[in-house]
């Protein structure tokens, strides 16, 4: 990729906890201003997916990059990502720092040259404003407080059937801000230019509302 191509792509850095509605957030952000989107936290997930489907264990540093060589937007569009055991995989393996400079490069190239020649790009995840692409146009730092994002969670997964306990969730998710906060490798941590949007009171109207006027302003 050359300086040119990466300055002429606008980049929307969308971070923040899980179950804080920035993936819901990113892809209606991408959607109003014809950007590409990629929820980066999907390649971790396809990476614990394979890894489950084929009995390999989560602390196999060369298994699980090797598996990473082989994600493909097939693996990114599998129902089978949203499940909780594949979420739960994910989050233990996502720390590794192996893994995570095995998928560095992918993550910048999708910012720098977005796929079907989209103007910009609007990436979601954990470090993309201050490690995949600290230099983005546009940082926002979507949080909400931990029973706020049970309660979502809980609302997702009992809408598609499954056997949930809030209590369970709400337990979850705190451990996973706990792991995400204090892992070596990119830490879960707002970049000093984000834009704080706290969600805990608002629908996903009012905060796509708010992030678009921030993204608009930035623009």
């Amino acid at each position: 990729m050359t300086e040119k191509n990466m300055t002429k792509s606008i980049v929307v850095a969308v971070d923040g906890p899980v179950a804080a509605g920035k993936g819901t957030l990113g892809r209606r952000l991408a959607a109003h201003f014809n950007f590409a989107y990629l929820d980066t936290g999907g390649l971790y997930r396809a990476v614990a997916l394979r890894l489950l489907r084929n009995q390999q264990a989560l602390d196999e540093i060369e298994t699980m990059v090797a598996q990473a060589g082989k994600i493909s937007l097939a693996d990114l569009a599998d129902p089978a990502l949203r499940d909780e055991e594949v979420g739960e995989a994910a989050s233990v393996i996502a720390p590794q720092p192996e893994l995570r400079a095995a998928l560095l490069e992918y993550q910048r190239a999708f910012a720098a040259n977005p796929p079907d020649g989209a103007a910009g790009a609007v990436l979601d995840g954990r470090d993309i404003g201050t490690v995949i692409c600290p230099d983005a146009q546009v940082k926002l730092f979507v949080t909400a407080s931990v029973e706020a994002r049970a309660e979502r969670r809980f609302t997702e997964l009992a809408g598609r059937g499954e056997d949930v306990d809030l209590a369970t969730i709400q337990a979850d998710v705190a451990a996973r801000d706990a792991r995400d906060s204090a892992r070596a490798a990119s830490p879960l941590t707002a970049a000093e230019d984000a834009h704080l949007l706290d969600t805990t009171k608002m629908d996903i109207e009012a905060a796509f509302q708010a992030a678009q006027k921030i993204v608009a302003a930035c623009m």
